[in-house]
């Protein structure tokens, strides 16, 4: 497979985003991804971007972020998954976006 590359143009005024909670909705010809930040110690979330992808620009990001944390785990350790989450973590419903 050839290498290519591209040339990426981030503007200085993209700020960094983290998420702490992810939501992912489908239909026949894209993904959406609803990247949420959870705030501790309450029943409330924000928004914090909202990215749709196509069903094979997904099952590439299935494929690199395997990659990703399988390279992350050979340098740092195993992660290691949450223990058993409690039943309110376990089953949450997230109102404002369908």
């Amino acid at each position: 497979m050839a290498t290519r590359e591209i040339s990426v143009n981030i503007p200085g005024d993209l700020d960094p985003v983290y998420s702490n909670r992810i939501q992912i909705a489908y239909k026949e010809d894209e993904f959406t991804f609803l990247f949420l930040h959870e705030i501790p110690g309450t029943s409330q979330a924000r928004a914090k971007s909202i990215v749709s992808i196509s069903p094979r620009h997904a099952k590439s990001l299935l494929a690199v972020l395997a990659k990703s944390v399988q390279d992350y785990e050979q340098k740092f350790g195993q992660i290691k998954p949450p223990e058993s989450a409690p039943q309110s973590e376990s089953n949450v419903t997230i109102r404002g976006y369908s």
